[in-house]
């Protein structure tokens, strides 16, 4: 695959300082390290990518060849090659992230230790100690639940009692994960304590949660047998959440502690709810606003008259005025569905459609066409306009 620029890689221009290529690097850098990254695959190549681009833009001598002839400049058998810049001449890229990171000033490997309180802040104390990495490694599960809502109960506001299965604290331990609530704990003999163990992949070296302690970095003596030492258990569960009125579809609601008891003791994850709003069978909701169709007599439309209109509180009048057309929206002032952060309601608009009757008698024909016939062009302004745009369309004039 064809590499990208240097300059791209880090993110700077040609006439970038060291001081700004360093300052980029230790951002991406850390984005890309693949301890924090687990999960993209393409992580450790980024990774690998930045710590070749720094070594060269950091070294003045690498730097001048590369903008002078560029990839080439340390390919092996072409072009000039700066020092230590052959294939495969380049350093470990950790061996670059530890001497940066501990205060080192150049892409030279060498820079000794685990990188102090900068190594605990960015990796949770994943160098030394243990113990922070540990107590966050205890922590439950955050859970989702997708919950189904009526546009009345969103309109109104409600109470749900939700049902899930999720890990809740071992009564016979009581979540200590000790037998018996006692708790004997030992650092676990994998990783002495740390959580993490690091195993080498080729090039590079990787920092992984310890299999034997799963990244808690410690284990308990004598282990409850209900749970096997982990202080939580499988089980039903039923929570109350209460669902503001004005809640929209996708909305989420946070119930902090609700999720998964943690390990031993460990803090719980939070439930997030998730509302879906069923369809309704008469309402379409845009923000707060409700619309609906309502269909009218013929009779009503060209009379004119009072309506009978639904709402979600029940029922209401408009108004009709006589020679209504299909596709006239009235507004109902309030009607809708409150603001969920003002409170202040929307409207309810009700768009007519004119139903025409079918299957007419002979003596309703007979009427319709009699009643045709005493109609004059006032009586149809739509139908008059449209004709006389039609003539001019057809004759140009």
């Amino acid at each position: 695959m064809e590499k990208r620029c240097y300059y791209e890689v880090l993110e700077v221009v040609e006439a970038s300082t060291t001081g700004e290529i360093k300052k980029s690097y230790r951002k991406l850098a850390i984005k890309y390290h693949p301890d924090k990254n687990g999960d993209d695959p393409e992580a450790e190549d980024k990774f690998k990518e930045l710590g070749e681009a720094y070594e060269v833009l950091m070294d003045d001598q690498k730097r001048a060849a590369y903008d002078r002839y560029g990839h080439r400049a340390f390919s092996q058998g072409t072009g000039p090659s700066a020092s230590g810049g052959g294939a495969g001449g380049f350093h470990d890229p950790f061996d670059i992230f530890r001497e940066v990171f501990s205060g080192g000033g150049g892409g030279r490997a060498g820079g000794g230790g685990g990188g102090g309180s900068i190594f605990e802040e960015i990796f949770g104390n994943a160098g030394g100690g243990g113990q922070a990495r540990a107590t966050r490694r205890k922590r439950g599960s955050d859970l989702r639940y997708d919950l189904p809502v009526s546009l009345e109960e969103a309109a109104d506001g409600t109470e749900k009692e939700l049902s899930l299965e999720r890990f809740v604290a071992c009564e016979p331990c009581e979540g200590t994960g000790g037998e018996g609530g006692t708790k004997d704990v030992r650092s676990c003999v994998t990783c002495g304590g740390v959580g993490q163990v690091i195993t080498s992949r080729g090039f590079f070296q990787v920092q992984q949660p310890c299999p034997t302690c799963n990244g808690v970095g410690e284990s308990i003596s004598n282990p409850c047998r209900k749970c096997s030492g982990e202080g939580r258990i499988k089980g039903n569960t039923r929570i109350k959440i209460k669902i503001p009125a004005g809640i929209m579809e996708g909305g989420r609601l946070r119930s902090t502690g609700n999720g998964d008891a943690g390990k031993q003791e460990g803090e719980p994850g939070d439930l997030y709810v998730v509302i879906h709003l069923k369809e309704h069978d008469v309402f379409e909701r845009d923000d707060s606003d409700l619309f609906c169709e309502m269909p009218i007599s013929f009779t009503l439309a060209a009379l004119g008259g009072e309506m009978v209109v639904p709402t979600l509180k029940g029922k209401a009048s408009i108004k009709v005025p006589a020679g209504t057309q299909t596709n006239t929206s009235f507004r109902l002032r309030d009607k809708g569905i409150p603001d969920l952060s003002t409170g202040r309601k929307g409207d309810l608009l009700v768009n007519v459609q004119i139903e025409v009757p079918v299957k007419l008698g002979k003596d309703q024909e007979k009427l319709l066409k009699e009643f045709d016939d005493t109609l004059s062009e006032k009586n149809s302004p739509i139908e008059e306009s449209f004709f006389e745009k039609a003539k001019k369309f057809f004759t140009g004039d």
